[in-house]
């Protein structure tokens, strides 16, 4: 399922509905644009905090989810630590598939 994961947040990259990075998802947070967070796992302990804050602030799921190797490489980078999905039905697609445990 983590595979299912990966793919699934490269078409949402192709499609145009994310969010690249700390300061794009901090500030598109603030203005309501966002419907999901995801964090990498080895992100640090203070990113994390963060996010998980604006996440109870500003009623936006936060998934913490595989490397930030392993999130850059589903949306074409190197690597990235927070993502920010501005699609409503991707967002809830990518929930979906996280509950399906991998």
């Amino acid at each position: 399922m983590k595979n299912k994961f990966l793919q699934f947040l490269g078409l949402a990259k192709r499609a145009g509905k994310i969010l690249e990075g700390y300061n794009k998802c901090e500030t598109n947070v603030k203005n309501n644009k966002i419907y999901l967070i995801i964090v990498s796992e080895d992100a640090s302990l203070n990113t994390l905090n963060k996010f998980l804050e604006y996440g109870n602030k500003y009623n936006i799921n936060v998934i913490v989810r595989c490397s930030k190797e392993e999130l850059g490489s589903a949306i074409g980078l190197k690597e990235i630590k927070v993502i920010g999905i501005i699609d409503k039905n991707m967002s809830e697609k990518l929930i979906d598939i996280q509950k399906d445990k991998f």
